[in-house]
């Protein structure tokens, strides 16, 4: 069998499944959320062009659902891996939807009429989803899921439903795929910040993650776009960004530097002071790191917008009946700042999937101490993996940022292309 199974769908994981399939070969893309897209879709704009995410990602993920040589198991996880190069039997398991897909049109009426509201982990837990949802707008395949942990059944949306789509119910499936090699691009989770006590997330309402802050800036998102004060709902006078949140810290055994944090946080402070110049906004860092094409020069944009750089990490975020509170050293002139934001953003960093060591395990590949997949080189090499036949990209070997994904998942789609291609032909 020739065809290629894709592990994760984000954005590393589709540029390699249209790549593959746009070869001739037949591609299956799993992926274990409702919707592929993975964590650019949650992203407002990128950086270092400000463009839009979604205009650049959507076309991308219909590309994917149309193509006639991939197939999109959403839902699904891979349960067992066996075999070599040209013969893997990979047998995937896909979760139960609750939702005929050939019937459901995703016109939503059912969303609306669900009493039921619970946290949105697309929204970063800034706005709530119903039990029955769509992860987003441009959600592919664009269906429903009943969330069957939180329904009520109370029935409301079978009977708002024309086409009775919404099933009460149904089972998981076991899928057998065989193929000549496999992609894994898992992609990363993002820091969970009440590791670093210290900064009160979760405790402190004004205190939230760079992720939070994506979900509000979006115009799509919970807040309409609004950069709000969770305390209060009022506008911010002043922000701090406080950089390496879960990134080179050898406390918390993350010694690695998460290669977006830096960009991220100005991107986000350059888009708030574009519309509300009169916000104050520092960003306090050990190093900044603008590596990329046209980063630096981004970095100096920045500046000439008047965001204040210190160079100093804060210890910690107190708060009286005033608001919050920052003590941080300038480590260039050794001054200590005393800061007084009404919002602070910290910039947490990414990690491996949650998921990765168990894939890991299923495929009999190393990881590294870090918890990413290991390649075979991380200079010569880097999607080859120590067995034949699967590879690694995007951020599931390393932190990375869109375009070294992009690159990282064509580069392994290639790779499995020959090994489909010298299949057929054997």
């Amino acid at each position: 069998m020739s065809d290629v199974v894709v592990i994760g769908g984000g954005i590393a994981g589709i540029q390699a499944a249209l790549d593959i399939a746009g070869h001739g070969i037949h591609v299956h893309l799993v992926e274990r959320e409702p919707s592929i897209g993975g964590h650019m879709a949650q992203l407002d704009k990128t950086f270092p062009t400000n463009d839009c995410s979604m205009c650049i990602l959507s076309p991308k993920m219909v590309d994917v659902a149309r193509h006639p040589l991939i197939t999109v198991h959403t839902c699904a996880e891979v349960e067992t891996i066996a075999g070599e190069v040209g013969n893997f039997t990979i047998t995937v398991r896909e979760h139960p939807r609750y939702i005929d897909p050939v019937l459901c049109t995703g016109c939503g009426d059912c969303i609306e009429i669900c009493p039921v509201e619970v946290y949105n982990r697309f929204d970063a837990g800034v706005g709530v989803r119903k039990a029955i949802y769509k992860p987003h707008a441009q959600a592919v395949p664009n269906i429903m899921v009943k969330d069957a942990d939180h329904c009520i059944e109370c029935g409301l949306c079978y009977d708002s439903c024309g086409p009775g789509a919404i099933l009460q119910k149904d089972e998981e499936k076991m899928v057998t795929i065989n193929a000549a090699s496999i992609v894994i691009t898992t992609g990363y989770t993002v820091f969970d910040a009440r590791n670093k006590e210290q900064f009160g997330h979760l405790i402190l309402p004004d205190v939230i993650t760079s992720l939070e802050l994506e979900r509000m800036i979006n115009a799509s998102g919970p807040t309409g776009g609004k950069i709000k004060r969770l305390s209060n709902g009022e506008i911010p006078k002043s922000m701090v960004f406080i950089q390496c949140v879960g990134s080179r810290d050898v406390s918390i055994d993350r010694p690695y530097c998460s290669c977006i944090c830096c960009m991220q946080a100005m991107k986000n402070a350059m888009l708030i002071k574009e519309k509300n110049p009169s916000i104050e906004i520092t960003l306090c860092y050990m190093d900044i790191r603008a590596y990329g094409k046209g980063y630096e020069e981004y970095y100096e944009r920045a500046k000439a917008l008047g965001i204040r750089f210190l160079r100093g990490m804060p210890a910690e975020i107190l708060a009286d009946r005033n608001g919050l509170i920052l003590r941080v050293e300038n480590s260039e002139t050794s001054e200590v700042s005393k800061l007084h934001p009404d919002l602070v953003i910290l910039s947490i960093g990414i990690g491996p999937s949650d998921n990765a060591a168990g894939i890991a395990a299923r495929c009999g590949i190393p990881l590294e101490t870090t918890g990413f997949f290991k390649s075979v080189h991380d200079a010569v090499d880097t999607v080859a993996t120590l067995r034949p036949g699967i590879y690694v990209a995007g951020t599931a070997t390393a932190p990375r940022d869109i375009p070294d994904s992009v690159a990282s998942g064509g580069s392994a789609a290639m790779r499995a292309y020959i090994d489909a291609v010298r299949t057929r032909s054997a």
